[in-house]
């Protein structure tokens, strides 16, 4: 398994209304994708904003490529998610799964 990490940065109003935008607009999307094994949207306040980490996981580099286009490090941010946020980093970060356990 492999996940894609990206951060971003919100006010706590536009932390909020990122989650619920993910949940009922981005979540049902990524569920159709072949490959897509789950998502993961956590929160930490700080002391100006909120940092949001958004974690996707993914069976394979070439499901990953299916979602993100030839430049698998670039992030997919949609313009109504970008509208609700302070800034986001433009590149993602992907990590081997080495142990996972439920």
């Amino acid at each position: 398994m492999i996940v894609r990490c990206w951060t971003a940065r919100a006010t706590p109003q536009g932390a909020r209304d990122y989650a619920a935008f993910f949940e009922r607009a981005l979540a049902p999307k990524l569920r159709e994708l072949a490959g897509h094994r789950g998502s993961l949207v956590l929160q930490r306040e700080n002391e100006t904003s909120v940092e949001i980490l958004v974690m996707t996981s993914w069976e394979s580099p070439a499901a990953i490529d299916a979602f993100a286009g030839a430049d698998r490090e670039a992030a997919v941010v949609e313009p109504e998610a970008a509208a609700l946020l302070l800034d986001y980093d433009r590149r993602v970060k992907h990590y081997l799964a080495a142990f996972e356990s439920r």
